[in-house]
């Protein structure tokens, strides 16, 4: 028997989702999101916990679990059960998930112009973090003719807040160093 894992659930900016904080690293960068249960299926962690009835989606992080409720479930039924689940699971030396899904989303395009360079590299090293507090990921979708188009995941990915995340934090901070980047969206 394992020792049990620390756990601490934090509110995040969107009402329906909680983060968990774990005394564990799950990898270096990056996150993965799953959005249904199909998605999850080989994939330990979140594929148990869409088996909670009320959960609509889950992202791991490098040091987190956040997890999505639909609008008309309440926290009650829902984060007891994730809780325990989730200490759970982290306490066992086992796959958590696929570890190919990881891989695919930390994917670098060689033939990637400066531009996507740079904004990846901004994007990882002060965007993502940032975000990732509050319980959310943003990844690289594309980049043409000066409007970045992301896809925000987590606790941003409903959250009111996320358009005011997108343009006055990312986009704002970007143009400092991306002078031909007009726009900011999300996918």
């Amino acid at each position: 028997m394992s020792d049990e894992i620390k756990l601490t659930a934090m509110p995040t900016p969107n009402p329906n989702t909680i983060k968990f904080l774990l005394e564990k690293t799950f990898f270096e960068r990056g996150s993965i999101d799953f959005n249904s249960k199909e998605q999850a299926k080989g994939s330990l962690l979140p594929e148990s916990l869409f088996e909670i009835n009320g959960i609509a989606g889950v992202m791991i992080g490098i040091n987190f679990v956040s997890i999505t409720k639909y609008d008309e479930n309440g926290w009650e039924e829902v984060l007891e059960p994730a809780s325990n689940l989730i200490k759970d699971l982290c306490s066992k030396d086992q796959s958590l998930f696929d570890e190919s899904l990881l891989e695919k989303a930390n994917e670098v395009a060689e033939n990637d112009s400066e531009s996507v360079k740079k904004i990846k590299a901004i994007l990882d090293s002060e965007i993502r973090p940032a975000i990732a507090m509050d319980g959310g990921d943003c990844e690289f979708h594309s980049y043409e003719d000066g409007i970045l188009t992301l896809k925000m995941q987590g606790a941003c990915s409903n959250c009111p807040s996320s358009v005011m995340t997108l343009k006055m934090g990312i986009e704002n901070r970007l143009r400092e160093d991306i002078p031909d980047l007009k726009e900011v969206i999300q996918v």
